[in-house]
């Protein structure tokens, strides 16, 4: 018998985690049963330090019906969406040539060694162990992070500004109009230059001159401060006669030069653009007054060093002041500075969960579907009441797929939904969830557990006079008390008289017998279950369910109220399959976007035509295609003829 190969290894989940890498393991085998060709199998999932995980994968062959690559054949739920870091990472594939009617898989978490059995009665078993180092993976189930990554990358900045982008075009465009008003509002002002040179008199010689340059431009520094001092101003102030001082006049002239250089820039900025020409010619003429009376030496005789116009002031046509196309740079990016700064201040400050981001940053679990905000559900809240092609409806079938893929292992039987807190959806959820599954060919079991609030009765119309209460007194019995609804296989138990001790009796033996006998019957057993936070009856049944999922108002609930329920989920061992975002706005950054589409209408007809008559014996077996072979592992063999109420529950 030829030895499992190790054939590469990859990351098994969350780095946060530190689980370590899985040797993804092929095993070769020989078709006994068919023509001889091989079968491989490669698997990955993550259990407990120690341990190992065991996937078996049973190929019961028969000679009708062809078997197809599957890419995940029985291998660990896979998300909705691939690109979450934090899902599981595995790959399940099988290829065979030989016939196959159905697949079967068996999950444990056993400190084994690999090992590779054959069957001469057509069935392989082909088993792989992998290990983790993480004490805090819970054996086997998926890796799951219970807690978010702690920081935003720059798609989660994008994401804020999307959600934010009122915010932020108002506040930019605020700026900019503030900016704008700002330039209409302030007074013109127009500036007229003059420039000044600086000369030494000396003999003419090449030293003379070379001393006499350095000599300027050391004395052009104090020239330039010079310029705003009393001495040159007082002078234009009365040749001018201008009313106002010499300090007051200082603050409208400018003086600067330019390194190593003997030029003086002198700029003068006024209202009037007659009056800074002729104030800037007078400065520049009183300067060099100044200069040749400071320079001149005591003994006597002319100044060594003079000063010439070289550009005389000139009257300016456009204003310098205010520059209207800098202004509104300036204000515009102001705006969107302050806008952006709110965005991510309320994104931070806001504790709501109002989208997928939002439940990233809190927890790992996957996400199974999503169901936008629809005013008319209020009026019609069932998935038979609005169009079978609208959003909403489709959320729902979404989500009935999601949970297949989710629950490929048929170990959670019963499914319990819940919320954190009142008022986020779960019972018209639950509800949906159940019609949708009895839609898709699925016998389907709906229990009203909320014994505080029931809704379920409401919904559907039903009595609710005797119900769940009634089952677990043993006043009735089971099949005396549900209920059939529509034309699907949906049976329906309602809550029954509301009991003075809800938790204990969700909690009893009773119900857990109960529900082990619902499932001996049904395909799917739906529960709707109060909410976590404010009672603790969910949590109580959770133990008794195969698996929960976790329903989260959008808008409606705070990110440390989620973490609160996750976290009481955890603490009683509950296995949680996912999470429904509900109440999501049918538009923008947060509305929750599927990752499929469809080709054209006629290929969705057909897929819904193959997996409705999957069970027909008219189906020809060779025109089975990859969808329904999908189906067919993902759900449970078909039970035999005949259930309520013509079947009755054994009373055991």
């Amino acid at each position: 018998m030829p030895k499992p190969k190790t054939k590469h290894q990859i990351q098994c989940c969350h780095p946060l985690q530190q689980c370590a890498t899985t040797a993804f393991t092929q095993f070769p085998a020989r078709n006994r049963a068919g023509t001889g060709k091989e079968t491989s199998v490669q698997v990955g999932y993550c259990c407990r330090s120690g341990q190992s995980y065991t996937r078996r994968h049973d190929v019961r062959r028969h000679k009708h019906s062809a078997f197809r690559p599957d890419s995940r054949p029985g291998g660990p739920p896979l998300p909705t969406s691939t690109s979450l870091p934090e899902q599981l990472e595995s790959v399940a594939t099988s290829t065979t040539t030989a016939p196959a009617a159905h697949v079967r898989h068996a999950f444990q978490c056993v400190p084994t060694l690999p090992e590779n059995r054959y069957s001469e009665a057509g069935i392989i078993s082909l088993t792989a162990h992998i290990h983790c180092r993480s004490e805090g993976v819970p054996t086997g189930v998926p890796c799951q992070p219970t807690q978010g990554d702690p920081g935003l990358n720059l798609q989660d900045y994008g994401h804020i500004v999307r959600r934010g982008w009122i915010v932020i075009v108002a506040s930019t465009m605020a700026g900019l109009l503030l900016a704008g008003a700002a330039s209409i509002i302030s007074r013109p002002t127009y500036t007229s230059e003059t420039q000044l040179f600086v000369a030494i008199q000396n003999s003419g010689s090449v030293q003379e001159m070379q001393q006499g340059n350095t000599f300027s431009q050391a004395r052009v520094q104090s020239y330039v401060k010079t310029v705003t001092t009393p001495v040159v101003l007082e002078p234009v102030v009365e040749s001018l006669g201008l009313d106002t001082t010499a300090g007051a006049l200082a603050s409208k002239v400018r003086a600067s030069t330019d390194l190593n250089t003997v030029l003086i820039n002198i700029s003068v900025s006024d209202s009037s653009p007659v009056q800074a020409a002729a104030i800037a010619q007078a400065v520049a003429n009183s300067m060099i007054k100044a200069v040749d009376q400071l320079e001149r030496p005591k003994s006597g005789g002319d100044s060594p060093v003079s000063l010439s116009i070289i550009t005389p002031a000139t009257v300016p046509s456009a204003p310098s002041a205010p520059n209207t196309q800098i202004n509104l740079l300036l204000g515009s990016l102001f705006g969107l500075g302050i806008g952006l700064a709110i965005a991510v201040l309320r994104s931070t400050l806001d504790s709501r969960v109002r989208g997928e981001l939002d439940v990233r940053s809190v927890t790992g679990a996957p996400i199974l579907g999503g169901i936008s905000f629809d005013q008319t559900a209020t009026r019609k809240p069932l998935l038979t009441q609005v169009p079978s092609q609208s959003p909403r409806a489709e959320s729902f079938r979404q989500l009935r797929t999601n949970l297949q893929f989710a629950n490929v292992t048929r170990q959670a039987r019963t499914v319990l939904i819940t919320s954190s807190l009142p008022g986020e959806g779960k019972s018209t959820t639950a509800t949906n969830l159940a019609i949708a599954l009895a839609q898709a060919g699925q016998t389907v079991c709906l229990i009203d557990a909320d014994l505080r609030r029931p809704m379920v009765n409401e919904y559907l119309g039903l009595d609710r006079s005797v119900g769940l209460t009634t089952a677990l007194v043993g006043s009735s019995d089971i099949n005396d008390l549900l209920q059939p609804w529509g034309e699907e296989n949906l049976y329906v138990l309602t809550s029954g008289q509301i009991p003075p001790n809800p938790s204990e009796l969700l909690g009893s033996e009773e119900m857990k017998q109960l529900i082990l006998r619902l499932e001996s019957v049904f395909d799917t057993v739906v529960v709707d279950a109060p909410p976590l936070l404010p009672v603790t009856d969910a949590a109580v049944l959770s133990q008794h369910v195969g698996g929960v999922i976790l329903v989260i108002g959008a808008q409606k609930l705070k990110r440390q109220d989620l973490n609160k329920s996750i976290d009481a989920l955890n603490l009683v061992g509950s296995n949680l399959l996912g999470l429904v975002l509900n109440y999501l706005p049918a538009r923008g950054p947060d509305a929750y976007s599927y990752t499929y589409s469809y080709s054209s209408h006629d290929s969705k007809n057909d897929a819904e035509v193959h997996f409705s008559s999957r069970h027909s014996p008219a189906a020809s077996p060779s025109t089975e295609t990859f969808d329904d072979f999908e189906r067919v592992i993902s759900e449970p063999a078909e039970k035999p003829a005949g259930v309520f109420p013509s079947r009755r529950l054994d009373s055991h």
